[in-house]
């Protein structure tokens, strides 16, 4: 199968947002929202996850329902909600990444991520080498500040962190590239959500 990937043109600016999204919510626009605004990005890719190797992935709803839950949400014509990963057969971002620079080598890609996962980016498979591949743009998140400007991989990057007064020019930088963006947070997440709902998956998921 030959993977069908959102439309682009050389060079646009685009961010990758990864994740399960089960389910996705408020929060996963308000990341996606101030990354548009703040790094001037064209657009945003909703990298929807087979599963995530860190994670327990039990009772995960199938990939074609979360991304019309995540289609639904987000109703805007800048971002892009994508599957292919399943159908390139990844399993780890440095896979996800390495795959696209090399297909679509006139787009300059940002990878976008929360303040809590920064806390444990450490763990991810190869993650200097998804560094090493595109600039990293890490959002504030409640309660995520200390310990994410405290984390393995912040430290390890500090030296490639950019000023947060030069987003505009973040995504043309070449990597590594490291950037920590402040604006309106959300509580939301979507572990808090399946909890609220007694382990059930949300609507439509």
């Amino acid at each position: 199968m030959i993977p069908v990937l959102p439309r682009s043109t050389p060079g646009q600016r685009i961010g990758l947002l990864g994740g399960s999204f089960n389910p996705p919510h408020e929060g996963h626009l308000a990341i996606t929202r101030l990354a548009l605004a703040k790094l001037g990005l064209d657009r945003v890719w909703w990298l929807v996850t087979p599963g995530n190797p860190l994670k327990a992935n039990a009772g995960l709803p199938g990939l074609d329902a979360r991304m019309e839950v995540a289609r639904a949400l987000a109703r805007d014509p800048r971002i892009a909600v994508t599957g292919f990963e399943a159908d390139i057969g990844a399993r780890y971002t440095a896979d996800t990444i390495a795959w696209l620079t090399r297909r679509r080598p006139s787009v300059r890609f940002v990878w976008i991520m929360g303040a809590d996962n920064l806390t444990q980016f450490h763990h991810w498979k190869r993650w200097r080498r998804i560094a090493e591949l595109v600039p990293i743009a890490v959002i504030d998140r409640p309660g995520s500040t200390p310990s994410a400007l405290n984390a393995h991989a912040a430290g390890a990057l500090a030296r490639f962190r950019v000023a947060e007064p030069r987003a505009a020019a973040f995504a043309a930088m070449e990597p590594p590239a490291f950037i920590f963006l402040h604006g309106p947070r959300s509580n939301l997440s979507s572990t808090a959500i399946r909890q609220k709902n007694g382990g059930r998956e949300a609507k439509g998921s």
